[in-house]
Parts: structure tokens; C-alpha cells; sequence
């Protein structure tokens, strides 16, 4: 994820996640994923799916998505985490939490 500050009704953040072997540092191929999801869990606990996109050609492990009008809803303390399909297995990154803040109104 990029080093923003989020705040409700924000569109074209980019969200990234990588999925790394057991070792936590060496990235799993993932150019032959069949599914590629960000799955986010607001505050409310009410759960989203997103489709991913590789960021370069999968070897990096790295893939992401951009937030469009109406996914960041409210503030608070979200989650995220990658989920994809290849042929050898299914795989998961870590959980990354991250801050949504309010706005001010008039």
C-alpha cells in the first residue's frame, strides 16, 4: 500500500499487497494465478473482494487494486489481505491494518 493518509470518499488509492513464501521475505510466483483478490474487512466487519492486478509480470509477488467511488466508506481501523489460486496451491499475504480518516463537513 502506498504511504498515504486515507480519508472517506477517497478514489484511486492504490492498494498493493505481495505474497511471500513461509520465510516472510521471498516472494511467491504468482504470473500463473488463476484468482487474484485484496479482500478488505471495514470496522463494521462488513467484508469487500477486489480483483488484483499484477503489478510487474507476478515474479515480484506483488499485485494491487484502486479504490473507486464508494469502497472507502467510513473511518476507522480497516484490513486487508491478498488472496490468489495457481496451480500449486492457494495462497494468503498478511494482514495489513490501516487508518481511514473522516473529513471535515460544512
Amino acid at each position: 500500500m502506498t504511504d498515504t493518509i486515507i480519508h472517506v470518499g477517497d478514489v484511486g488509492t492504490i492498494f498493493q499487497v505481495t505474497i511471500v513464501e513461509k520465510d516472510g521475505v521471498t516472494p511467491v510466483p504468482i504470473g500463473s494465478a488463476t484468482l487474484k483478490k485484496i479482500y478488505f474487512r471495514k470496522p463494521t466487519g462488513t467484508k469487500l473482494a477486489k480483483t488484483a492486478t499484477l503489478l510487474t509480470d507476478g515474479s515480484d509477488g506483488i499485485m494491487f487494486c484502486t479504490g473507486v467511488s464508494g469502497d472507502i466508506d467510513i473511518p476507522g481501523t480497516w484490513m486487508m489481505q491478498g488472496y490468489i489460486e495457481i496451480p500449486g496451491g492457494k495462497f494468503y499475504s498478511v494482514k495489513t491494518k490501516f487508518e481511514v480518516h473522516e473529513n471535515l463537513s460544512i
